[in-house]
C-alpha cells in the first residue's frame, strides 16, 4: 500500500480526535520525520484543546450551579470604557443557551482583537439574547463614570428579550429586582460575563474607530479614546471635542 502524502497526513489528522482512530494508527507506523513531526503538532493540540475545555468548564461553574436549580435564562452582564478620556462606556448583557462551547473564550482583554472578532460573530449567533447600553460623553460628565456604567448596565438588560431570570455582573450590583451575583473579575470566572465583555469591547472598539474617521487627527483607531501621549497632544493641538469627558483629568485641569 502506497504512503500518504505529507499534505493528506495533515488534512486527515485535522479530522481525527482518537489515537484509536485506524488512520491515526497507520500513521504512527509511518517513520518518516515529516509524519512523525505532524503526529508531535497533534498530540500538541489535544493538549490545547484538553485546557481549553477545562478552562471553560472550570468557567461554567456559576451558570451551571443556577441551571441544576432550574434557572434557565442567565445573563452575563460586563462593561468597556470606564477608563477612556473619549467615546461612550458600553455594556452588554448576553443570555447563552445551554449547552454552548466556545473554545479559548475568555476576558475580552486577554484575546487579540482578530480572536475578539470572531468570537463577537459566534456570540450575536449562537446567543439566547444580547442587549447593548451606551452612554455618550456628555452623560458621563453629568452623572459621573459609576452611575454612567450603572445605567449603560441598566440599558443592556432592557434591550435582552427574553428577560434573565439572574444576572452575573463584573464587579457591580444593580438596582434591579432580578437576582443576581456580583463576581469580582468576573469575566474571567464565568463564561457569560466572558461573552458579554467581548460583545462589549467589539461594540465599543467599532465606534471609536467609525470616530477616527470623523476626527483623523486624533487617531481614535488606535487608542480607542484612552490617554495615550498621542491623544494628550492631539487635544493639545487640535482641541477638545464634544466626544471627550470634560470631567475627567487631564482634560478638567489644563487649559488646552
Amino acid at each position: 500500500m502506497s504512503k500518504r502524502t505529507m499534505k493528506e497526513a495533515a488534512q486527515l489528522l485535522q479530522g481525527i480526535n482518537s489515537e484509536m482512530d485506524p488512520v491515526f494508527i497507520e500513521l504512527l507506523q509511518d517513520e518518516r520525520k515529516g509524519i512523525q513531526k505532524l503526529i508531535a503538532q497533534w498530540y500538541k493540540r489535544q493538549e490545547v484543546e484538553a485546557r481549553e475545555r477545562e478552562l471553560f468548564h472550570q468557567m461554567s461553574e456559576y451558570e451551571q450551579a443556577l441551571r441544576d436549580k432550574g434557572v434557565k435564562f442567565i445573563a452575563g452582564v460586563d462593561e468597556v470604557g470606564r477608563g477612556p478620556l473619549a467615546g461612550p462606556v458600553v455594556a452588554a448583557a448576553v443570555i447563552l443557551p445551554e449547552g454552548f462551547y466556545l473554545a479559548g473564550l475568555n476576558d475580552s482583554k486577554k484575546l487579540s482583537e482578530a480572536k475578539r472578532e470572531q468570537y463577537y460573530n459566534t456570540i450575536v449567533k449562537e446567543a439566547v439574547a444580547v442587549g447593548i447600553g451606551v452612554i455618550e460623553a456628555e452623560v458621563i460628565d453629568e452623572i459621573n463614570i459609576y452611575q454612567a456604567t450603572k445605567r449603560a448596565m441598566l440599558t443592556a438588560i432592557a434591550d435582552l428579550s427574553p428577560q434573565p431570570q439572574h444576572l452575573l455582573i463584573d464587579a457591580m450590583e444593580l438596582p434591579l429586582a432580578i437576582a443576581q451575583t456580583s463576581i469580582i473579575k468576573g469575566d474571567a470566572k464565568s463564561i457569560s460575563i466572558s461573552a458579554a465583555s467581548v460583545v462589549a469591547k467589539v461594540t465599543r472598539d467599532r465606534m471609536m474607530k467609525d470616530l477616527g474617521e470623523m476626527y483623523p487627527m486624533y487617531g481614535f483607531e488606535k487608542h480607542m479614546g484612552y490617554g495615550t501621549k498621542e491623544h494628550i497632544e492631539a487635544i493639545r493641538t487640535q482641541g477638545v471635542l464634544r466626544e471627550h469627558r470634560k470631567t475627567f483629568a487631564p482634560i478638567k485641569n489644563t487649559q488646552f
